[in-house]
């Protein structure tokens, strides 16, 4: 199957003007000025782009596809994520993480849902472990997790500085980071570690301990919700300027905003002025993920559920509301995200990597079309494929 998108304007993500995208299978084939498509060649499909942007397909790293919660008991927990949510969001690549619960949603049934969406019809990885250290794995070790099993690409989500984690030492936290370092050197993946910071007055200090007192790279780690807080968030823009990464969390409910706490597009627009690298930053949803809010004694006090489409819902605002350049906010859910994770074939739309691509009104940037391995999900607003039992 060939598909042409002709006469669009492409964002790959950075802006490359009008042109006319070619795609074979499942992959970008070129990206061209002019094009003549002829009519007595093998079928051509051909979507007529005039008045739309394009989009690399939207990466979306932290979701709890087997939904999360807990945290008020057990009908607090919160559903699994169905394929059309992540779809009418323009997610065409998510990353699973289990959160608080690792007893009654474990490893392997994070790995079999990342299979299904996978046959449903876009890619997932997965990342080892839980909010807890030590981290339960499938295999015997952090290592041959990574090593032995394709979905693992990273540990997370770990948490710091919350009444939730583990209350792990220096000495632990800085051992899962170092298992993940050589696993992901071994098996050519990133070994990431996906780091939950919550709102205790430690905040990424124990992040800044290792970046100090070892050689492991700033790289290895992603902390996320740094927009918690307004003091968190400076800490991460200090992090970034030491070479790490910051997420910033797009799911928040307003009934239940945290002192301080910045909204996803408000936090990039600050870190544009900041003049830091925005090539390290990254917005992710936390979907399906409970929302819960504490008082200062650690009880819960209210719970809502974090919701996905809430990832390119920030990226709109920091366009239409924050002032900032399409390049720029694009970025954070698209080749920023693929480039920590090493996913080689995903965030730009460059020939030879994977056909997922988003487009977008150019007026309202609502979504139209969401296509993943250049099979369409989505088009002019219509469900073309939905999930097995949706």
């Amino acid at each position: 199957m060939i598909t042409v998108i002709r006469d669009v304007e492409v964002y790959s993500p950075e802006y490359l003007g009008k042109k006319n995208v070619v795609v074979v299978g499942n992959k970008f084939e070129g990206i061209y000025d002019e094009i003549n498509i002829p009519s007595d060649f093998i079928e051509i499909k051909v979507i007529e782009g005039k008045g739309k942007l394009m989009f690399p397909g939207f990466i979306d790293a932290h979701v709890h596809i087997l939904g999360g919660g807990g945290e008020s008991g057990f009908s607090s927990r919160t559903p699994e994520i169905k394929f059309t949510d992540l779809t009418k969001a323009g997610i065409t690549t998510a990353v699973g993480c289990l959160g608080t619960d690792n007893v009654c949603r474990d490893a392997k049934a994070l790995v079999a849902k990342a299979k299904s969406l996978d046959v449903e019809g876009i890619t997932t990885y997965c990342y080892t472990g839980s909010y807890s250290i030590p981290v339960k794995t499938v295999t015997e070790s952090i290592k041959e997790d990574l090593m032995m099993i394709d979905k693992y690409i990273g540990v997370g989500e770990i948490a710091i500085s919350d009444n939730r984690s583990s209350q792990p030492t220096y000495e632990q936290f800085l051992d899962v980071i170092a298992q993940a370092r050589v696993a992901g050197l071994l098996s050519g993946k990133a070994g990431v570690v996906n780091i939950h910071v919550g709102s205790g007055k430690r905040k990424l200090d124990m992040i800044f301990r290792v970046l100090k007192e070892t050689e492991i790279p700033a790289t290895q780690l992603m902390p996320t919700h740094v927009n918690r807080n307004t003091e968190l968030f400076e800490q991460g823009i200090e992090l970034v300027k030491q070479g790490g990464y910051i997420d910033l969390t797009t799911s928040s409910d307003p009934n239940f905003l945290e002192e301080g706490e910045l909204s996803a597009s408000e936090g990039l627009k600050r870190a544009l002025d900041t003049g830091i690298n925005m090539n390290n930053i990254t917005f992710t949803s936390d979907g399906n993920g409970s929302m819960p809010k504490f008082d200062e004694n650690g009880k819960l006090i209210g719970l809502g559920i974090c919701s996905v489409s809430s990832l390119y819902n920030e990226v709109k605002r920091a366009i239409k509301e924050q002032n900032v350049p399409i390049e720029i906010a694009v970025k954070v859910i698209t080749s920023n995200v693929a480039d920590l994770l090493r996913l080689g074939n995903k965030g730009r739309i460059i020939s030879r990597k994977d056909a997922d691509f988003v487009l977008v009104d150019k007026d309202d940037l609502s979504i139209t079309d969401v296509y993943a391995k250049g099979e369409a999900l989505i088009e002019e607003g219509r469900i073309i494929k939905k999930g097995i039992f949706e």
